[in-house]
């Protein structure tokens, strides 16, 4: 589907998934602005490899302050005293911040109602979600509904990669002719490493899991 004429807002990361929805957006969309949120990250490198990628690709982009959340919802994203570790039975993981979504996206319909764009773009997949309740269709068809009734417009969420694995990321990236791109120039790692990352940390594990398999099966398909 493509919305040739109009504008979108795409919640920018620097990661694989947002990155992979950059470029989606930018194939869809006349006007394409990136908005990353500064909510008091243990790294920078974040927030810089989101300003390296839009002005590699020379996409408008904001950097807002939402310092609050790390105020409100301490967790290992924002606090270095906090170990980063996967959630035991019935329990998220220490990386989950609460509230964020709910807020990144609030706040980039707004930025999307002042630059005149209805669409706002979001890398959230409830495939490798690690149970991250907002990060559910559900929540987000249920906002969806919330900002048009709270702005009076008519905005739309757009996720695509809402039912994909990381495999199925890898490929879409390869399909928009970007793996390379979003493989060497990413920022997914929890310690703040681009590209491959540490290895070690549960993002860079399933990154790099989700990559071998779909090189092994594009190479079966090649073979």
């Amino acid at each position: 589907m493509s919305f040739a004429e109009e504008k979108a807002v795409v919640v920018f990361s620097g990661g694989q998934d947002s990155t992979t929805c950059l470029f989606w957006a930018l194939e869809r969309f006349q006007e394409v602005t990136a908005v990353t949120f500064d909510y008091g990250q243990r790294h920078d490198n974040e927030i810089q490899t989101a300003r390296d990628i839009a002005a590699d690709l020379d996409v408008e982009h904001h950097v807002l302050d939402m310092s609050l959340l790390n105020q409100l919802a301490p967790n290992a994203l924002t606090r270095d005293d906090m170990e980063v570790k996967e959630g035991e039975e019935g329990e998220l993981p220490s990386t989950f911040v609460e509230g964020r979504n709910l807020l990144f996206f609030s706040f980039a319909s707004i930025l999307a109602s002042q630059k005149g764009a209805k669409h706002v773009v979001t890398g959230v997949c409830e495939t490798d979600y690690s149970g991250y309740p907002d990060c559910r269709d559900v929540f987000v068809k249920s906002l969806n509904v919330t900002l048009n009734l709270a702005v009076g417009k008519e905005f739309v969420l757009h996720t695509p990669l809402m039912w994909l694995d990381k495999k199925e990321t890898w490929e879409l990236a390869d399909n928009l002719g970007r793996l390379t791109y979003v493989k060497e120039n990413t920022l997914t790692c929890y310690h703040g490493i681009r590209g491959s990352g540490c290895g070690e940390c549960p993002a860079c594990k399933l990154r790099q899991a989700g990559y071998e398999q779909y090189i092994q099966e594009k190479e079966r398909e090649l073979g």
